[in-house]
């Protein structure tokens, strides 16, 4: 699937809160996401646009020299097409942009899906967060990714070459 990777704005916000109730038991709300693109300094955040669409959306806060993923989500019916890639590979490119050495998520043991995703990027397992998920009190997998300025290319990972 064809998408565009570009950084949030408000009006992306209706297409966003729909993805983002049907993909987490705990969805943000409007106020959140609008917190997080106009006020939050720290924060970084793209949708990924299929025409003027909303397919997909994801964030990261910048914290001293880590990237710390907050979320990624794609539309149910479009999942498995690569646009999560796309989504991870820019908040990736925009690490290194912004001179980060690493990047740190916390994903659920049961979600294989973004796990497979996390490693295939180059993230690693290297911890456990007990019970930290409210909803049902699972553990949250701790996954880092190290030396982002010593990666061959930013703009190409995997073999998904970025929009320019």
């Amino acid at each position: 699937m064809k998408v565009n990777i570009t950084s949030m704005r408000p009006e992306h916000v209706d297409e966003i809160l729909s993805i983002e109730r049907v993909s987490f038991p705990l969805p943000w709300n409007r106020e959140t996401f609008l917190f997080e693109i106009l006020l939050n300094e720290l924060g970084v955040y793209v949708v990924a646009l299929s025409g003027e669409l909303a397919v997909g959306y994801g964030g990261m806060w910048l914290v001293a020299d880590e990237g710390h993923i907050t979320n990624i989500a794609v539309n149910p019916a479009i999942r498995r097409q690569g646009v999560g890639q796309r989504i991870l590979q820019e908040l990736i490119r925009r690490a290194v942009e912004n001179g980060l050495n690493r990047m740190t998520l916390e994903v659920r043991p049961s979600n294989m899906a973004a796990r497979k995703l996390y490693h295939k990027f180059g993230f690693v397992e290297k911890g456990l967060r007990k019970r930290y998920y409210q909803d049902n009190n699972e553990d949250a997998i701790i996954m880092w990714l190290e030396h982002l300025q010593g990666w061959p290319s930013a703009g190409k990972i995997s073999g998904w070459e970025r929009d320019k």
